[in-house]
């Protein structure tokens, strides 16, 4: 039997279900999370200060530029990863869920800043969805008054949170390229005359190793990922020791902030534009927040204040007391630095530290992509499950076949670190400033902060990014561009696709069927009921959707069992398992119809594991067995007006949607109904009723799918822009994006298509 402790490494830790670990739990969480979270972030010595000083800055006998660049460095390294993140971003987790989608999330649901269709009251109950009961402050008031009063202040935040999440993909594009080539440069060192091209080459041949290689999942090497981190930082803080006692024992005085203020003094402009090589020291910090989901946020601060931020300022601190006294060496400082005995352990090392920071960059940028299409702000893509027992383990073929091309291109076109440095630190940088803005707004509604405070926050860290932003904007001509072009080609796909989708919803909402109309035809619908299930698929979580007219239009014959399924996305992380279905009627009894609402959280999958058919059939007959147990004790309780109706049976009659746990939701459901009806029997103590049959025998003649698809079209009157992204991108994407029957997993022989045509 596996221990608890076996049981949460496997399934990972989040504070929905975990509140309170052992120490040793936390222990082995953080030697894990080194090779998780902390690939990135331990490999940044290998370019930082090759990249520093790539520019015009050179050295001067006094050193000073170096002691600079050491104590900017290192309060950078303190203030944005000790501080910012390690004190303040961590807290701010969405049941353990972090990252640019977790603030985003927090806001809408404290705020109601959603612009996700089809949210419902009901939602609200949700377990994930509950919120603090906090006292509103005046501040969080006005601001939630200000969004309310003003819609397109919500796309505006949505804007803005899809430009952190571009900018996360362009890190994803440039990590692998900058890591892989800077660890494979020091093979130069020994083979004197190397061309660089064989550098590149070697390089690329790793780089199509570690994309081949991902569809088999990071679970089965994963195992190697902690000790290869460990190692690689225990090597180069013992490196670190060895420099500073061996080359300059002095170098400690450059911790004083002092030494910023003269660093600028002597070098001026070019000292401001090398501050663009310096933010490439906090590279891979925002992982640690972003991957707060698979550990528990005391064991990534343990591993960060233990073991990587001593051993990283260390390796720092060794190369610039090497650097003080071998000017000469400045664009291969690190290689150097390594004493001559360990030279070639340290470089198969510093490899494999490439390979796997490069691999948690590559899975990070798979769970942002599988999060904007639960948002609609990206195509459907077919997601593949890498291990039954670690959730959230996922491949993306067309992503990740697209990141080995982009990551080949930079590779080949740059050839220099120095040039994917300029490129790297822009989207590094851009992503925590848009998560300094974004726990502002969380620091003011969700933990409704005083204004000082946020203030305080706001400028004292904006202010840091802001002037390595501007470092950064002067490398644009330089590498530069590169996030700037991919970002705003992810951000246009994005916001197509987030504009189609929408119009879409409110097509299907224009032209929903009336309800009065259903009722006036009579419990026949004025069709011919034939036996079997109708499955009608929409967006709709009211209503009868227009595909249904549209179908009886052409074939006046359904199901005798008609049910509305609307499989949407929560604002929440996860939906639990016996909240996922939610169940009503349309209309009255004898119409036999149903609707079936399917949550999914944003960093739910969905593709379930057991059948969808059998278990939305058990649900609905549990549906109609309470429906009747309710009705008859409400007309037990208007004939004995003596008996004392208790709050909660109040409630339970009134209630008009039922969430309904499944006993074996964690069982595979049989496939035939009569091994459903003979569970139910046992299960609940109860002869079936009438309509309960009446279903099973349904479900018996066969469950048909009814999907439709809809296209959009620009109106004449549409501008050129409108017309280009509607009827060029937007169709391009629909029509080579994942079909709705393949992400539903629908069987091709049950299913049929409705075609409309919309006009936005």
């Amino acid at each position: 039997m596996m221990k608890p402790s076996e049981e949460i490494l496997e399934e990972g830790v989040s504070q929905q279900n975990l509140k309170r670990v052992s120490c040793s739990t936390v222990i082995t969480l953080a030697y894990q999370s080194l090779g998780v979270v902390y690939g990135d972030l331990s490999t940044s010595p290998l370019y930082v200060f090759k990249t520093a000083f790539s520019g015009k800055l050179s050295l001067q006998e006094n050193d000073e530029e170096i002691y600079g660049v050491l104590s900017f460095i290192f309060w950078t390294f303190t203030l944005i990863a000790l501080f910012k993140y390690i004190f303040v971003v961590l807290s701010a987790d969405d049941h353990g869920e972090g990252g640019t989608f977790a603030l985003y999330s927090l806001l809408c649901r404290h705020a109601r800043l959603s612009i996700l269709p089809n949210q419902q009251a009901t939602d609200e109950k949700l377990f994930a969805y509950a919120t603090d009961g906090l006292t509103d402050t005046w501040q969080s008031s006005a601001l939630v008054a200000l969004f309310e009063k003003h819609p397109r202040l919500r796309k505006v935040l949505l804007i803005f949170v899809l430009l952190g999440t571009c900018m996360a993909i362009g890190d994803g594009v440039l990590t692998p390229p900058i890591s892989v080539l800077a660890a494979v440069s020091g093979v130069k060192l020994k083979i004197e005359g190397l061309h660089e091209n064989y550098v590149v080459l070697i390089s690329c041949v790793i780089l199509v190793g570690l994309f081949s290689l991902q569809h088999h999942g990071t679970h089965r090497v994963a195992f190697m990922f902690a000790p290869i981190v460990t190692t690689w930082l225990l090597c180069i803080g013992s490196i670190g020791i060895y420099n500073i006692f061996r080359w300059n024992p002095h170098i400690l005085n450059a911790l004083s902030p002092v030494y910023m203020f003269k660093f600028f003094r002597s070098t001026g402009i070019d000292g401001w534009i090398s501050l663009g090589g310096v933010v490439l020291s906090i590279t891979g910090v925002e992982t640690m927040f972003a991957d707060l989901g698979h550990f528990s946020s005391v064991s990534i601060k343990v591993a960060f204040t233990v073991l990587v931020y001593p051993c990283l300022i260390l390796a720092y601190m060794g190369e610039a007391a090497y650097l003080s006294k071998h000017h000469e060496d400045i664009q291969r400082s690190f290689y150097k630095a390594i004493p001559e005995p360990v030279f070639w352990p340290v470089f198969i090392v510093a490899t494999f530290a490439a390979i796997v920071g490069s691999q948690a960059v590559i899975s990070a940028t798979f769970s942002i992509i599988s999060q904007c299409c639960a948002l609609n702000c990206f195509p459907n893509v077919k997601i593949v499950h890498t291990s039954s027992k670690i959730y959230g383990q996922i491949y993306i073929p067309e992503v990740n076949w697209m990141l080995m091309c982009l990551c080949l291109a930079v590779t080949i076109g740059l050839k220099d670190t120095n040039m994917i440095g300029h490129a790297y630190g822009m989207a590094v940088i851009t992503v925590m400033f848009v998560t300094t803005c974004l726990m502002a707004l969380v620091m003011i509604i969700v933990w409704k902060q005083r204004i000082i405070s946020v203030v305080a926050f706001v400028v004292f860290f904006g202010s840091v990014e802001l002037l390595y932003i501007s470092a950064c904007v002067y490398k644009v001509p330089e590498g530069g561009w590169i996030p700037l072009v991919l970002s705003s080609i992810f951000m246009a796909v994005m916001y197509i696709w987030n504009y189609g989708t929408m119009k879409k919803h409110d097509f299907d909402v224009e032209n929903k069927v009336s309800m009065n109309r259903i009722v006036a035809l009579g419990p026949s619908l004025g069709m011919v009921r034939v036996p079997g299930i109708g499955l009608v698929y929409s967006n709709l979580v009211t209503g009868v959707p227009a595909i249904f007219g549209h179908f009886v239009t052409n074939l006046p014959a359904f199901h005798q069992v008609l049910v509305f399924v609307c499989v949407k996305s929560v604002q929440v992380p996860h939906v639990s398992e016996n909240e996922r279905l939610l169940i009503s009627r349309v209309g009255l009894k004898e119409y036999g119809m149903f609707r079936c609402i399917v949550r999914y959280g944003y960093k739910d999958l969905q593709q379930e594991n057991y059948d969808f058919e059998n278990r939305l059939v058990s649900t609905i007959v549990q549906f109609v067995e309470t429906e009747e147990e309710e009705e008859e004790s409400a007309l037990l309780l208007t004939t004995e007006s003596s008996r004392d109706v208790g709050d909660s049976d109040i409630e339970v009659l009134q209630a008009p949607e039922h969430h309904l746990k499944n006993s074996n939701h964690k069982e595979n459901i049989s496939e035939d109904t009569r091994v459903i009806e003979s569970d139910i029997q046992h299960t609940e103590n109860f002869v079936l009723k009438n309509e309960s049959i009446e279903i099973l025998k349904a479900k018996e003649s066969g469950v048909a799918y009814i999907i439709g698809h809809s296209y959009a079209v620009a109106k004449k009157s549409s501008s050129i822009l409108k017309k280009f992204s509607i009827n060029v991108v937007y169709a391009f994407l629909s029509k080579n994006c994942r079909e709705p029957e393949v992400v539903l997993n629908v069987p091709h022989t049950s299913l049929l298509e409705v075609g409309m045509i919309y006009y936005v």
